[in-house]
């Protein structure tokens, strides 16, 4: 198409690399052939020739994040970027990529959408990291298509469940500081989890002393109900509550009762001391 609209305004024609049937040049340096072709050409182009040429040697949603490298698995395509320091999911990730590893980095959060535009997202390793909270639309968008989801060896003390209940992905949750609680018992029965990790997803802190240092399975096959210990711990937390806001009450009807008792006894002095009235004033303070 390009090569029959140059033809058609007697441009001289760029080479086919600059026209590549996907419409983008295959790397960066077929990109400044294309701008140098166009700078030399004796037949200056017009406007709208030279913009649309140079939109078809632009690598759009094919370039790579210059700290990853994109190649092939599986006749699919896979973005490694493991081991590179990164402290947060790159923002230029090829649209069609299958396989996205980030594995041994700094990463320390997941925001929301933060894969929406990675349709084709098959599995995500980002282990070995950083990571410390989880938005609860993290992986908003390619839930239906993600088959694996590796976030062991960070350091997530809780995750918001409808960040993953959502997903159809096998889990893995391993050597994480986990705070055991309703949610991640939640997690932990609705979940596809690996079950080659499952055993390493312990209690780092817990609602009692006693779960600590052990495994939330161990824990849960104990008879335990993290759930039902904090529908407890509230219901207790309600008690208290009105126990306090009676007690004020309470207190609150003793001193003002107090109050109007000294209020009436200054005034019954008040009237005994009132010159020429000391019939009215015995009157008033015998009716008191």
């Amino acid at each position: 198409m390009g090569e029959a609209l140059q033809e058609r305004r007697g441009a001289v024609p760029l080479p086919r690399s600059c026209c590549h049937p996907r419409g983008a040049a295959r790397g960066h340096a077929e990109l400044a052939g294309c701008k140098m072709t166009l700078a030399s050409t004796t037949l200056a182009p017009s406007v709208a020739q030279a913009f649309f040429c140079l939109l078809l040697c632009i690598p759009w949603g094919s370039s790579c994040p210059p700290s990853c490298q994109c190649t092939e698995r599986a006749g699919a395509k896979a973005v490694l970027c493991s081991s590179r320091h990164l402290e947060e999911i790159p923002k230029d990730i090829p649209r069609d990529v299958v396989f996205l590893k980030l594995d041994a980095n700094s990463i320390t959060r997941i925001p929301g959408n933060a894969f929406r535009h990675l349709s084709h997202l098959e599995e995500i390793d980002l282990s070995r990291n950083a990571i410390e909270k989880i938005d609860g639309a993290a992986f908003r968008g390619v839930a239906a298509g993600l088959r694996s989801l590796d976030l062991s060896g960070n350091r997530i003390r809780s995750i918001p469940k409808e960040a993953l209940l959502a997903l159809n992905a096998k889990l893995r949750l391993a050597n994480n500081p986990w705070h055991c609680e309703c949610a991640l018992q939640e997690v932990l029965w609705e979940a596809r989890l690996d079950l080659d990790s499952v055993q390493d997803i312990t209690c780092h802190t817990a609602p009692r002393e006693e779960y600590v240092g052990k495994p939330l399975l161990q824990v849960l096959d104990a008879g335990v109900n993290l759930c039902g210990v904090r529908q407890r711990t509230t219901d207790v937390a309600m008690l208290v509550t009105m126990f306090a806001w009676f007690a004020m009450v309470v207190v609150y009807v003793v001193c003002y009762v107090r109050h109007n008792r000294e209020d009436s006894c200054r005034h019954g002095h008040y009237l005994r001391a009132l010159p020429g009235a000391p019939a009215h004033a015995e009157t008033t303070s015998t009716a008191l």
